[in-house]
Parts: structure tokens; sequence; C-alpha cells
């Protein structure tokens, strides 16, 4: 082990000490997801479209997928934004909690092992420079950086960017999404060409903004592009 590596477990191990790790649901120490907690997460599972991966009452296509085609080849997400779920994207994403990263990519990995989901590179969601020197970090690619670690794949933060800075999603419908991300996002390089790329991101509300990164991808080559989101907004 390197010394660099040595004090970099000391100085985790020192920081666990003084501020130990609370669970975000019900705040016992130990981790930032509990297993009571994460046993409670509200798993998605069949039915779903298919392509978006949203619930379904039955048959296999949401007729959103069927009236509206998509680039993306297909999203899958691990739980529904609800209850505890809800509350560790939030920490992640507005508190300034990054080391839940460490705690929420075991579950992805898990995910992928699970549902068989494999691919050749991940690339993080990329947010806008202003919006990445407002928040200081990406909250997607911390995500992105540990499932690396753990699924042993490329992790490419750099070529897929985000050209231009819209208004939040938030107060927006599923049209107005659509639009708002359109042509917002751009590939540097081809770096993507031939690859199976997994699109790794917090949310999905209707995935307007997966999609719009999977035509910029696809424009440079990419063999196929999956979203993947640690939770959905039904």
């Amino acid at each position: 082990m390197s010394v660099l590596k040595s004090l970099t477990r000391l100085k985790d191990a020192a920081l666990n000490l003084l501020f130990p790790a609370k669970c975000v649901g019900c705040g016992s120490t130990g981790d930032y997801i509990c297993d009571s907690c994460r046993s409670g997460f509200p798993l998605i599972s069949s039915p779903i479209c298919e392509y978006c991966g949203i619930l379904l009452k039955h048959g296999n296509v949401c007729m959103r997928c069927r009236q509206h085609s998509q680039t993306i080849d297909g999203i899958r997400s691990l739980f529904a934004f609800q209850d505890s779920a809800r509350k560790a994207v939030y920490e992640l994403k507005y508190n300034n909690l990054r080391a839940i990263a460490h705690t929420m990519a075991p579950l992805f990995h898990d995910y992928m092992l699970a549902n068989d989901i494999s691919g050749d590179v991940l690339v993080p969601v990329p947010l806008h420079s202003s919006r990445l020197r407002e928040r200081g970090y990406n909250q997607s690619e911390l995500i992105c950086r540990e499932l690396g670690k753990l699924c042993n794949l490329l992790f490419e933060k750099k070529s897929l960017v985000r050209t231009q800075h819209t208004k939040s999603q938030t107060a927006l419908n599923r049209d107005q999404r659509a639009d708002n991300v359109k042509d917002v996002f751009a590939c540097k390089d081809d770096i993507f060409k031939g690859k199976r790329v997994l699109l790794i991101d917090d949310v999905c509300t209707t995935g307007a903004t997966l999609d719009a990164c999977a035509v910029s991808l696809k424009e440079k080559g990419a063999l196929a592009v999956w979203g993947l989101t640690f939770a959905r907004d039904l």
C-alpha cells in the first residue's frame, strides 16, 4: 500500500471518529444509509416500460414511449423517488454530503449484477460549468467514480459536456423539459465510438436529460446508450 493511500485511510478513520456517519433516513450512526432503511427503499420492479423504465400496470411499453421515439436505448432506476431514497439524493445534491456517494455506488453495482446490465464506459450526466462552480461538485460524477471502481469500467467525465446553462427542469412539464435540454450537450471527441455507454445520474423524472445526452453520444458513434439512475420520480 502506498504512503498516500495509508495517509488517506488514516485521515478517513480520524474523520469517522470525530464526525461519525449518520443514516439520512433514521439518524442512526454507522453509515449514511443503514441496513434497515436500505431494505425499506421503494424498489422499482416489473412490470416496467422496456424503454423508459417507468412502472406499468400491464404490458411492456408505456403510452408515452409508443407515441414518442427516443434516442436512448433504455433507462433503468433503482428506487422510486420517495421516502429515504429521496432524502439520500437530497443530501448528496443539496447538502454537500459527498461521502454518501460511497454508499450509493454499491447499490448501483448490485442492481447491475442482478439485472445483467453492462457496458464499456461509465459517463456522468454533466453539469454546466456555472452550475458546477455554484455547487462545487457534480453529484453524478461522484457516484460514477465510485461505481467505476466497483465494476472495473472506464470512467469518462471530460468528453460529454453541457454547453448551455438552462433553467431548472423542476417546474417544467414533460414537453418543456425536452425543449429545455435540446441541443445543450455535446461530445468533444469520438472516444465513445463503438462503445456501449452507461449514463449515470441521481434522479430520472421524464428521461429528457438522459435522452438529450444520448443524442450527442450517438452522434459521435456510441454503439448503445443506457441510462441508470438512483431514483425515479413516478
